[in-house]
C-alpha cells in the first residue's frame, strides 16, 4: 500500500504538475495550461486551507475529521486531469479518475493515515477541482503532440516516486509561526 499511496505524495504531484502545465503551454494548449495551472492553485489551497482550519478548531466529532486527505484530493487532480488529456472516451476517463481516487483513498485508509470522512473530504475537493478543470480546457487544438510531452510529465513523476513531503507536520508548523492557531488550540 505504501507503494500505491507514495505516487500520490506532494514530492511526486507537485514536480509532475508543473512539468504538465509547461508541456500544455510548450505545445500550444495554452487554455489547458492555464486551466491546469488553476486546477492545482485553487485544488491544492484548498486542501490546504481546510487542513489549517480542522488543525486549529475541535474536530467535528461526527465527522472524524482531523485532515482532509491531500494525497487523495491531489491524486484526483493531477492523475484524473492527466486521463481528461488523454485522446480517450470521456467514460474511460472518468473510469480512470474514480479508479484513481478509489486506490489512493483506499490506500490511505489501510495504512492507517486517514478516517474515511477525511479521505472522502480529500477526494470530493480533488473531484470538484476536477470537473472544473474538465470544464474549463475545451477541445484539445487539432496538430498537438501533447501526448508525448505528457509521457515525459510521468515519467518526471516516476522519477520522484518514492520521495516524501513532510506537509502534514510543515503546515503545522508554519501554522504556530504565523501564528493561525496556537500550539494549546490544536488538537494532539
Amino acid at each position: 500500500m505504501r507503494f500505491l499511496t507514495d505516487f500520490a505524495d506532494q514530492a511526486v504531484l507537485l514536480p509532475l504538475a508543473f512539468v504538465v502545465a509547461l508541456v500544455l503551454a510548450v505545445t500550444g494548449w495554452r487554455r489547458a495550461a492555464w486551466a491546469w495551472a488553476l486546477m492545482v492553485v485553487v485544488g491544492f489551497g484548498s486542501v490546504l486551507m481546510l487542513k489549517l482550519l480542522v488543525l486549529c478548531v475541535p474536530p467535528l466529532a461526527a465527522f472524524d475529521i482531523r485532515s482532509p486527505s491531500g494525497h487523495t484530493a491531489g491524486a484526483a487532480m493531477v492523475y484524473g486531469g492527466l486521463a481528461a488529456l488523454l485522446p480517450i472516451a470521456v467514460r474511460a476517463r472518468l473510469l480512470i479518475a474514480v479508479l484513481v481516487v478509489l486506490a489512493v483513498g483506499v490506500s490511505r485508509l489501510v495504512l492507517g493515515t486517514h478516517t474515511p470522512a477525511e479521505v472522502i473530504l480529500g477526494g470530493l475537493l480533488g473531484m470538484a477541482a476536477l470537473a472544473a478543470f474538465c470544464r474549463l480546457i475545451g477541445p484539445a487544438p487539432t496538430g498537438l503532440a501533447v501526448w508525448r510531452g505528457l509521457a515525459l510529465a510521468v515519467l518526471v513523476g516516476a522519477a520522484f516516486h518514492g520521495h516524501h513531503l513532510a506537509a502534514e507536520t510543515s503546515i503545522r508548523a508554519a501554522a504556530y509561526r504565523l501564528a493561525v492557531c496556537v500550539p494549546d488550540q490544536a488538537r494532539p
